[in-house]
């Protein structure tokens, strides 16, 4: 799972470049190979990072004309991004992302780099359709 956070930072790292065809077909087999990384690994460590970058490259290779957006799939993975949010009472934890789960279990900490990820993928998601997203806005 740690790896698929530093793989999707290459599929994002391929956005200026989309127009070479070797890197948009880079862009869709990376898509694809992540998805399935996470479907696979889902059940034993997910981060909530990693899910988060699944949807953001998603969208950007839709815009890009890369890959169409799969919206099935698109759900699925923005439905498992929110199970992360924390609706705890605790003010300090109330509306962050947990870091991930591991064995079907929250692990017990977030931090801020995580939670902007997940918010950023969710604000995208959100605004699909209503304009140019720009990668120069990652985080």
């Amino acid at each position: 799972m740690d790896r698929l956070h530093a793989y999707s930072y290459f599929l994002e790292g391929l956005l200026p470049v989309t127009g070479e065809t070797a890197c948009a077909e880079a862009m869709v087999e990376g898509i694809y190979r992540l998805a399935g990384f996470v479907s696979i690994l889902a059940p034993l460590f997910l981060r909530s990072d990693a899910v988060a970058q699944l949807p953001r490259v998603r969208l950007f290779a839709d815009q890009h004309g890369v890959l169409p957006l799969d919206e099935e799939a698109a759900l699925e993975e923005v439905s498992m991004l929110k199970s992360f949010l924390s609706d705890d009472p605790d003010p300090r934890l109330y509306g962050g992302f947990w870091f991930g789960r591991k064995n079907g279990e929250m692990l017990p900490f977030m931090n801020p780099v995580s939670t902007a990820f997940c918010y950023q993928a969710l604000e995208m998601w959100n605004q699909r359709g209503q304009g140019s997203l720009d990668w120069h806005s990652l985080i």
